[in-house]
């Protein structure tokens, strides 16, 4: 059988979904958790476009050791440099460069003729060459580019160093024939093609992403590339964890397989979700909370006889355990340590303290604490940001009633240790509490999103709420969990205006 590398984006493709703002300690965390879910290749970022970027790629790069790590970079020199300087210290750096090569692209946005991108693709193949020894050439919008000539830049791609091409669906335009169609093409083609790895790039704009990922490894591909939960620009890319399923799955239909470590799937899911606020719907293939779920009574009774009549995959297969009641009121913190470890979590002491007394709070008010419960803990714990004066909740109180007008009092305390307490009213509970948070806050606040979700199931499930919003014009997210919706609202809230002011003065110490 032939291994099928799986290049993961969602930490770069990915974290270009509207609305999604992740910052530092987060991309850690997942790049930390995409490791252990046993991906060949980690983008972890575009150097080139911030300091932050580049920051959070050293920083990955630094840490992980068991997968390849690359940063994106344009055809320009300094994009180049940037992602050496990023990825100079990883186990195995990787180049990952593109440029356009479809008539619309070369004509319009890059004001090149055809010989000239080609010039320009050798020149900086070459330049990276003398950096990495690992590069990806990518052929932006690849599926709507002249055969012909992309055999002819990939030949010399190749000869100028490149060990990876990959030919993307960028706008997500084409049919699974057409695009397994262009690599059966490029194959037979390019005379030094069987010197690297063909690459697929999938986006889910006609969704077809994953259709047209099968339909490039049926046709010489060897690398798919995509995002945990589809995740992505406009309609989004592959689903890696659809992708890797189904190939296990149907072994008997294909002869390829993946590293990927299935039962690290729901959890890898769970955190991607997290982190970004972009909910996984229902009836999501693979990881939606409707996968293995049977309301048909036709359905219902064939499983009860045998699961393989309506169900092809088991929910311990992609790390789903019907059973997952692990602590309670009476564990001890040695307990506690041993669970979390089991989970995947290495938190230094001080944080291992911070998480547990957390947990305790936690068993006082609930009586069986999950797998969820402690996954919601342990990434808000793991991903604080307490390194910079923040605003963080002393009290609120609401006064809420059908026939009268909600109000809500709170008090922080500022990022100068000062208690502030002010009240508002609103239409309803949690506008009351928002109006009154920016009567309190200094800076300029305008929310655009929100989201409510349940951490689990029963009535004293956590409540997590997600918002988007800008804070002095720069749009960021936060997330807040409680048993209370709404103090994981008011979280929610102080925890999107702490990210600006942490960015804020990052940006200030790097300027």
């Amino acid at each position: 059988m032939t291994r099928i590398k799986i290049f993961d984006t969602t930490l770069r493709d990915g974290e270009q979904s509207p609305g999604v703002n992740l910052n530092q300690l987060e991309k850690l965390e997942l790049a930390k958790q995409l490791e252990r879910l046993g991906v060949d290749v980690m983008e972890a970022g575009f150097p080139a476009s911030s300091k932050g970027d580049f920051d959070a790629v050293k920083n990955i790069a630094e840490t992980v050791k068991n997968v390849s790590v690359t940063g994106l970079a344009r055809a320009v020199k300094s994009d180049i440099d940037a992602c050496y300087e990023a990825l100079k210290n990883a186990e195995s750096p990787r180049l990952h460069v593109f440029i356009a090569t479809s008539p619309i692209h070369m004509e319009y946005k890059l004001k090149k003729t055809p010989d000239e991108v080609i010039e320009t693709a050798v020149k900086m193949v070459e330049y990276g060459k003398t950096k990495f020894d690992q590069i990806e050439w990518s052929a932006e919008d690849a599926s709507r580019t002249d055969l012909e000539f992309l055999a002819k830049i990939i030949e010399k791609v190749i000869d100028a160093g490149a060990t990876v091409i990959n030919l993307p669906d960028t706008v997500g335009y084409t049919m699974p024939r057409e695009y397994g169609a262009m690599f059966k093409y490029i194959k037979e083609n390019v005379p030094n093609i069987d010197k690297v790895d063909l690459s697929c790039h999938c986006h889910d704009d006609l969704g077809m992403a994953l259709a047209n990922s099968f339909a490039a490894i049926e046709n010489g591909a060897t690398q798919v590339e995509g995002t945990i939960n589809g995740i992505g620009e406009r309609a989004g890319n592959a689903s890696l964890e659809e992708f890797a399923v189904a190939l296990n799955i149907r072994s008997d239909y294909y002869p390829y397989y993946s590293n990927m470590v299935l039962k690290e799937i729901k959890r890898s899911s769970d955190m991607v979700s997290k982190f970004t606020g972009m909910v996984v719907p229902g009836n999501k293939a693979v990881v939606g909370r409707n996968a293995f779920a049977h309301e048909s009574g036709i359905h219902q009774d064939g499983v009860l006889k045998n699961a393989s009549t309506y169900e092809i995959i088991t929910p311990e297969l992609v790390g789903i355990h019907s059973n997952n009641l692990v602590l309670g009121k009476h564990s001890g913190r040695h307990a506690f340590k041993d669970k979390i470890n089991q989970l995947g979590y290495q938190l230094p002491e001080e944080k291992l303290k911070e998480a547990f007394v957390a947990f305790k709070l936690l068993t006082d008010r609930k009586k069986e604490v999950t797998d969820d419960d402690l996954f919601a803990i342990l990434t808000d714990i793991q991903t604080d940001v307490s390194n910079v004066k923040r605003y963080k909740l002393k009290d609120f109180q609401i006064q809420y009633g059908s026939q009268h007008i909600p109000s809500a009092t709170v008090t922080l305390i500022n990022p100068h240790g000062e208690n502030v307490e002010d009240t508002n009213t609103g239409q309803g509970s949690v506008e009351a509490l928002y109006n009154t948070l920016d009567n309190i806050i200094d800076e300029k606040t305008h929310l655009t999103d929100f989201q409510l979700n349940s951490i689990g199931q029963g009535r004293d499930a956590l409540a997590e709420v997600h918002v988007s919003m800008t804070v002095n014009d720069q749009t960021v997210s936060g997330r807040g969990s409680a048993q209370d919706v709404l103090e994981a609202a008011v979280q929610a809230f102080l925890n999107a205006v702490n990210r600006a002011i942490n960015k804020a003065a990052l940006d200030a110490k790097n300027n």
